[in-house]
């Protein structure tokens, strides 16, 4: 099925406006019950299945009072400032009820399996730039090496480790819901369900706000959750890493991490795996932002009717100059392993740059390794991630 020109940063798919017409009419009309955001109603809904008593299991009182004021904190921010549609309000209910269950999930798996977060890892690989800055590149081509590890989108989304391969089941059909929805996603953000996966998704799990304001406009969240200390977010990072590394049998591997959203807590990050080796991405700032925003924008139009363009650039702007700080006070203070990686070299000839990566890092670049990037460059050429880049030249050639 072709996809439609995305002929403005702000453009939704018919799909999604005739599923938000649907699903407002329904309520009104009382056929279908509207989510309810309520903290307590989604609480209320999650314990039938493990108990209220889970979430303590392997956290401590400090991580259950945090996770619980940012729930009260983001559902309070998006009743009073998202201003969602009814399909955006359907997707929060999702995201946010997910979250929950899957909270008490895991608190009941460490219960029953307590040496799961105690699981030792090999140092981490950990790749840091801001969200388009080409830090999915960087990656995908470091995660193809078969010394390394890295999280699968499957795995990201549906953490909690299940049977029968049905994570990838859920992942196949979440995948195709969304692409039906939003026919551009693909081409932002190429994914599939055993691909390669950056670990938003476990850093939303607990709370932290990158990947909900990307989503929604919800700045006293934003502001709030800047400002507060990040730690029992990182804290419940590693224990869902030793937990994947453990289930998958590959916690003797450097894993190969990714999150954009890492370049604003990577002092905090950096004191969770001190062994670690640090790859930065680099890029103009401008390109980022264009980038970003259209990203965002996109994101926000299928679940709001009253999105601000202009809105949304100011505030990618102070996303960006916010992380360009805090990746300066804490690399100030890092004394370990680091390569930077520009996003125009790799673009010019990705081989050398990657070789330099390597021994600067102390790594071994094998001829497999070699030929495994190869090879995931080559299937890139024709991926859909090109589609992105003709959209961001239309949109500013329009502005």
């Amino acid at each position: 099925m072709p996809v439609p020109v995305r002929d403005h940063p702000l453009a939704r798919s018919k799909l999604a406006e005739r599923s938000n017409a649907f699903l407002g009419k329904a309520w009104d009309k009382g056929w279908l019950p509207p989510p309810d955001l309520d903290p307590k109603a989604l609480w209320a809904q999650a314990i039938r299945t493990h108990g209220a008593d889970a979430e303590h299991s392997g956290r401590s009182p400090e991580d259950v009072a945090d996770f619980r004021e940012r729930l009260d904190r983001l559902c309070a921010a998006v009743e009073a400032e998202a201003d969602l549609n009814p399909l955006g309000r359907a997707m929060a209910w999702g995201q946010l009820s997910r979250v929950v269950k899957n909270r008490l999930a895991f608190g009941a798996l460490w219960r029953r399996r307590p040496e799961l977060l105690e699981t030792p890892l090999a140092p981490p690989i950990i790749v840091i730039g801001h969200m388009r800055s080409g830090t999915t590149r960087i990656h995908k081509l470091l995660a193809a090496d078969p010394a390394h590890s890295h999280t699968r989108y499957c795995d990201a989304y549906h953490p909690v480790p299940s049977r029968l391969g049905m994570n990838r089941v859920k992942s196949a059909l979440e995948i195709a819901m969304l692409g039906a929805l939003n026919p551009w996603l693909q081409s932002i953000h190429p994914m599939a369900p055993a691909e390669v996966e950056e670990e938003l998704a476990w850093l939303a799990g607990a709370l932290n706000h990158s990947i909900y304001e990307s989503q929604w406009h919800i700045p006293s969240y934003s502001s709030w959750s800047e400002a507060r200390d990040p730690a029992p977010i990182y804290r419940e990072f590693a224990r869902i890493l030793r937990t994947d590394a453990a289930n998958r049998g590959l916690a003797d591997k450097p894993r190969v991490l990714k999150v954009p959203a890492f370049s604003e807590d990577l002092a905090t990050l950096l004191a969770q795996f001190p062994g670690a080796r640090l790859v930065m991405a680099q890029r103009d700032r401008e390109a980022v932002l264009r980038s970003a925003v259209s990203l965002a924008a996109n994101q926000m139009a299928v679940q709001c009717d009253s999105c601000d363009l202009a809105e949304i650039e100011a505030f990618w702007r102070h996303k960006i100059e916010l992380r360009e700080q805090r990746i300066a006070a804490a690399m100030a203070d890092w004394g370990g392993p680091v390569a930077r990686l520009s996003f125009d070299a790799l673009n010019d000839d990705w081989e050398p740059e990657i070789a330099r990566t390597y021994r600067e890092l102390g790594l071994d670049l094998t001829d497999a390794t070699l030929a495994n990037m190869r090879a995931r460059m080559a299937k890139s050429e024709t991926g859909h991630h090109h589609a992105h880049a003709e959209q961001l030249k239309r949109f500013w050639a329009q502005a």
